[in-house]
């Protein structure tokens, strides 16, 4: 059986499989069909600083190898994370990759103070969020803005930070660039791809909040393309995502740069779906008699 442990930022991981966040909640349900122990981590639901009831439904939709999803970042709020999520989701037996978001650099540095004082072992900012002040674009959609996020949050917390990057943007790499600058200490990524669907009966969007993000099988050539872009451009770890859905699809995330690998869209159809991939990914590496899971890690040979 080969090594599947990685280490990531100095945090041991015993697999590189990790349930994305949004998809799994805080683990609960998912601890009644296995123990969570199994899983190289977990990266808890996205938190923000208030309680968010998210978009008015209908909020997922199918599409052709994926769904789009607008959710809108419900939970229950920073607060509510730490006095009844995260002390749970610690005993666990994983690694705890917490989650956060808000609407403005101090509010994120604010969460990150709260999450230095606990046990938790790595923070995951996403920068996804409308930046209220910029006419609504997404922290992540330039390098300043996302820059400006990054070292708010690093100068709140000595934890390893992690910087979730947007796809919905001409350059990646710049990003990337500019979030590592600033302080961050790995980097996942893709986030979703902004979608659209209509209800061709109705001529109304399928979903309320008009389009949502593109997640799921489809997505996959792209998460390669951009992890291997990153990987490229920055010294940083990059945990990559993307439409993973087989033992072999992490493998390739991993030899296009990934140091771990998230999983999300699969999971809503097979709760399983983690433990099969690192099955897996297990399988492959003794096919192809390789020792340890990190030996993949930026193996691709470019033409």
């Amino acid at each position: 059986m080969a090594d599947l442990s990685v280490n990531i930022c100095g945090v041991p991981f015993k697999n590189p499989i990790i349930p994305a966040s949004g998809v799994f909640g805080y683990g609960r349900e998912y601890a009644n069909y296995y123990p969570l122990s199994l899983l190289g981590g977990i990266s808890a639901k996205g938190t923000t600083p208030k309680k968010q009831n998210g978009n008015p439904a209908p909020r997922i939709a199918e599409t052709p190898a994926g769904i789009l999803n607008s959710v809108g970042l419900q939970n229950p709020g920073m607060d509510a994370f730490l006095h009844e999520e995260l002390p749970w989701l610690l005993q666990q037996n994983t690694v705890i990759l917490a989650n956060f978001a808000g609407p403005s650099p101090e509010t994120c540095a604010e969460s990150a103070a709260k999450l230095d004082q606990t046990d938790v072992q790595m923070l995951e900012l996403n920068i996804s969020c409308p930046n209220v002040k910029n006419g609504g674009l997404a922290f992540g959609a330039q390098a300043d803005t996302a820059a400006n996020m990054v070292k708010a949050v690093r100068k709140a917390t000595t934890k390893p930070l992690i910087v979730k990057l947007s796809p919905n943007v001409t350059d990646v790499t710049e990003i990337a660039r500019a979030v590592e600058a600033e302080g961050a200490d790995a980097v996942s990524l893709i986030n979703t791809l902004l979608g659209m669907r209509i209800d061709r009966r109705t001529r109304r969007p399928i979903l309320r909040n008009n389009t949502g993000g593109l997640s799921g099988p489809a997505v996959f050539p792209i998460a390669v393309r951009m992890v291997w872009q990153v990987a490229n451009a920055v010294k940083i770890p990059v945990i990559g995502m993307g439409g993973v859905q087989t033992g072999e699809d992490a493998a390739e995330l991993m030899m296009a740069g990934a140091s771990a690998v998230q999983v999300g869209t699969a999971i809503l159809s097979d709760p399983y779906a983690p433990l099969k991939i690192i099955d897996g990914l297990n399988q492959f590496l003794d096919d192809n008699h390789i020792a340890a899971a990190r030996d993949l890690v930026g193996t691709v040979q470019p033409w």
